[in-house]
Order: C-alpha cells, then structure tokens, then sequence
C-alpha cells in the first residue's frame, strides 16, 4: 500500500507541476475546473440519490454556481471566502458532536460550501501566482505527511475515533513540526518574516485537520471509506482535496491581510 501511495504521489507532483508551471494558463484553469467538477461527482454520492441523471443534476448545480460566482459576481468572491471560513469553524465545532444525523438537504448545501469556495480560492491564487498555489498545496501536504508518519510511529491518543479512528494527536503535531520546517524554509527563500509567516501557517494546516475529518462525516454517513478510485491507494479527488478545501481560502484571505503576497 505504502509504495502504491508513493507512487501514485510522484505521478500526481509531475501532473501538478506541468499544469502549473508549463501548460498555458488557460488549460490550468480548465484542469482546476474539472477537478472540482469531479469532487462535485463524488460528493453527489454522499447524498442518497437515485441514479446518474440525479447525480449529474447535482455537477450541474455546483457548476452553474462556480461560473456565477466567476463571472456574474465575482465582486462577491471575498464574501464567499469569508463564508467558508466560518463554514469550517462551524464544521470544526460539529466534528466534536458527531455521529450526528445529517439531513439530504443540508449534505446538499454543505458540498456546495466546500467546492465553491475551494474552486474560487485556487483559481485565485493561481492567478496571483502558481506559487502560492503551489504554497497552499505544500502546507497541507507537509501537515498531511507529517501526520502519516508521526501517527503510524507515535500513535496513541485518538483524535477523532468516531470519524476517523486510524488518526492520532501525535499525527497531528507531526504534522504541524513538518509545516514549521517548511515555513521557515520558505521564509528564508521567500525574504518573509518567519515570526508572521510561522503562525498563519500552522493556523492553515490545523484547519487542513478540519478539512479531512469534516469530509470523512460525509462519508461515514454515506457509508463508504473513500469518495472514489481515482487515485490508486488514496481514493478518489475529494480525499486528495478535502484538507485544501478548508485551508485555501484562509490562505488566500491570510495573503492580503497579513500582507504576505510579494
């Protein structure tokens, strides 16, 4: 399984970085929306519907308030940012009352809170720069790898048993040393302040936390251990993207107030 995962990490880093260091902007951005698109997919899973044709209805929902908010609205791009941080607060008060039963409609609404705002944060910083998107990703990487290593050596006190017992408190302040490491070295290179950079860091990779055990409700509700097969020893988009769904747009809204975009 380990070197599955390893591998199917090394295919996924090159992927990454042709789309966001080589192919023309336009093809990135399509890359970006696709990916969402099949998160929104995977989601329509968790919501008990009745066959592809309902499924499909639900891609296109989320499609059609991804271009809204695009291309219609997008003065109210910062609002729906702002929106999803409290969403992940709430959803981090929630972890701690769960196994809770959640209604069809609010597991409708709760997808569009995770993919909407995610697909308008990584377009955003991918306009920025590819490198704070690739900043983004690599916090939450680093907090995720972190934790897998730390948990599997350390493990001992559970962190959330009835939404995902295989994670660990040792797991996480694994991976917040790994997200210190990184923040300084990206410091240094970046000429940041570590004493700003240091702390929001680690504010996005404990909120990363709240990402992966947010969707992990989702999935024990639906009854199924990952939201797809996409990727060979992770599952499918929504377990690859479910920490970036919580951290990017406090990444992004943290960019500009902390003053932090070069």
């Amino acid at each position: 399984m380990l070197k599955k995962r390893f591998i199917t990490s090394v295919v996924s880093l090159v992927i990454l970085g042709a789309v966001l260091f080589v192919v023309p902007a336009v093809v990135a951005r399509l890359v970006i929306t696709a990916v969402i698109l099949i998160g929104a997919w995977e989601w329509s899973g968790f919501l008990s519907l009745a066959g592809n044709a309902a499924r499909f209805a639900y891609v296109a929902v989320i499609a059609a308030l991804m271009a809204s908010i695009m291309f219609v609205v997008p003065e109210m791009s910062d609002r729906l940012l702002q929106l999803a941080c409290v969403w992940w607060f709430v959803a981090f008060l929630w972890t701690f009352a769960f196994p809770t039963p959640i209604p069809s409609a609010v597991r409708w609404l709760c997808g569009a809170l995770v993919l909407v705002p995610l697909f308008v944060a990584l377009l955003s910083l991918y306009s920025l720069a590819p490198k704070y998107l690739l900043f983004a990703l690599l916090i939450v990487w680093a907090a995720d790898m972190g934790a897998y290593f730390a948990g599997k050596q350390f493990g001992r006190v559970k962190l959330a048993p009835s939404i995902s017992p295989g994670k660990t408190w040792e797991g996480v302040f694994g991976g917040l040393l790994m997200v210190v490491v990184l923040s300084l070295v990206w410091a240094h290179y970046a000429d940041l302040q570590a004493s700003v950079l240091l702390p929001f860091c680690l504010a996005v990779a404990a909120l990363s936390v709240v990402g992966d055990l947010t969707v992990s409700m989702f999935k024990r509700t639906a009854g199924v251990k990952d939201s797809g097969r996409m990727f060979p020893g992770h599952g499918g988009v929504l377990d690859r993207i479910d920490s970036v769904a919580a951290a990017a747009p406090l990444f992004l809204l943290g960019l500009t107030w902390l003053g932090l975009i070069a």
